[in-house]
Parts: structure tokens; C-alpha cells; sequence
């Protein structure tokens, strides 16, 4: 009887420790529950945000893209107004005539091929020029035509490089201001802000008072 009863006690005892296991092991994977849900609700939560940026990130860039597009079809605009014949902002003389008949119709044929958006021919037409007449005093006038060949072929490079030293060897001449406003625009069409923004800064400077140079500071003000 004694060991009947011990055997109950340590049953009971054994039944008891169980159940305490149980509840401790069922409290425990309670609280692992609840852990588990609230990192799932958290990681949701910082997924979401991370979409909502990503959503507001991709709109700022499309809404820059498009004001940046519109910005360099402005700047197209001005681009082919300045390239055309009588279109100078630089606010000074008119363009020289060639004394030598043979050597204005020369000029006058490559201009008209640009005055009929024929670039590629115009480009040729004006480096012929200059080879065949290379002290014309209409030499500044085809270096600066021939860059906006250059421009308007999407040859940017090209443009920046002739106009440049346009600009440099004549800086006094009034297309002048003309061609260096073509070349901040080219940077711009490569993305070279910085260099767009010292060529723009440079006409402010050299030309001031023309209108050139109030068409540069508009420009930096956009581009700040």
C-alpha cells in the first residue's frame, strides 16, 4: 500500500511537472508568436515605407526630367534664333562684306544651303570658304555659321570646339556673344552644367549691357 501511494504521489508529482512544462513551453511559444508577428508587422510597415519613397523619388525625377526637357527646348528655340542670319544679340556692327565678288558668292552659297536647314552642305560650303578665302573678312561669320551647322546636326562637340575659338580669335566680333550663348547650350545638351554655367557667366561678364548678356543671366538663374 505504502509503495501504491508513493507511486501516486510521484505520479501525481510527474503529471503536475508536465502540465507546468506545458503551460511554460505554451506561454513561451505564445510570446515567440506574438515577437514573430510584430517583426512581420514591422518589416510590412518599413517595406511600404520604402515603396512610398521609392513612388515619391520616382515622381520628383520625372517631374525634374520634364522641366529639364522643357528648359532645353527653350533653349533649342534660342539656339536656332541665334543661329539665324540678322539674329545677333551681340547689340553691335553689322557683318563685313567681302570686297572680292567671287569670294562673296562663295559665301553666299554656302549660306543659303543654311538657310534652307541644309547643314551638312552649309558645314562643307563654309570650310571651303575659309580654305579658299582664309583672310575674308567674312571669316569670323563662317566660323560662327559653320559652329551652328555643328549645333543644329547634333554634332555638340564639334560646335563647342568651333565656336569657342570663334569667340576666342574674335572676340570682339558681334556674333560673338552669339556663339558662346550656342556653346553653354551644347554643354547643356551633354550634361555639362558647370562648363554651361562658366560660358554663361563669362558672356555676363565680357558682354555686359548687351542683350546677350541678359539672356546669359536668365539662363544661370535657371540653372542654379
Amino acid at each position: 500500500m505504502r509503495f501504491k501511494s508513493f507511486s501516486l504521489r510521484t505520479a501525481s508529482s510527474s503529471i503536475l511537472l508536465a502540465c507546468s512544462f506545458m503551460t511554460f513551453t505554451q506561454t513561451a511559444m505564445a510570446f515567440a508568436d506574438d515577437d514573430a508577428r510584430k517583426a512581420i508587422v514591422d518589416l510590412r510597415q518599413q517595406v511600404k515605407n520604402m515603396q512610398e519613397a521609392n513612388q515619391r523619388a520616382r515622381m520628383q525625377l520625372a517631374d525634374q526630367i520634364e522641366a529639364l526637357e522643357q528648359e532645353v527646348a527653350r533653349l533649342r528655340g534660342e539656339m536656332e534664333q541665334l543661329g539665324r542670319p540678322g539674329g545677333s544679340q551681340g547689340g553691335r556692327a553689322a557683318e563685313a562684306k567681302a570686297n572680292d565678288p567671287r569670294e562673296q558668292a562663295a559665301y553666299d552659297q554656302a549660306m543659303e544651303a543654311y538657310r534652307k536647314g541644309q547643314y551638312k552642305e552649309a558645314t562643307t560650303g563654309l570650310m571651303n570658304f575659309m580654305v579658299d578665302f582664309p583672310d575674308s573678312p567674312l571669316t569670323p561669320s563662317a566660323l560662327f555659321y559653320q559652329g551652328s551647322s555643328r549645333y543644329a546636326q547634333k554634332d555638340f562637340k564639334g560646335a563647342i570646339t568651333q565656336l569657342q575659338g570663334m569667340a576666342q580669335k574674335y572676340p570682339d566680333h558681334p556674333r560673338a556673344p552669339d556663339a558662346l550663348m550656342i556653346v553653354a547650350g551644347s554643354q547643356i545638351e551633354l550634361n555639362d552644367r558647370a562648363a554651361a554655367k562658366a560660358t554663361l557667366q563669362r558672356i555676363v561678364k565680357t558682354y555686359k549691357g548687351t542683350p546677350a548678356a541678359d539672356t546669359a543671366a536668365k539662363r544661370l538663374q535657371l540653372l542654379q
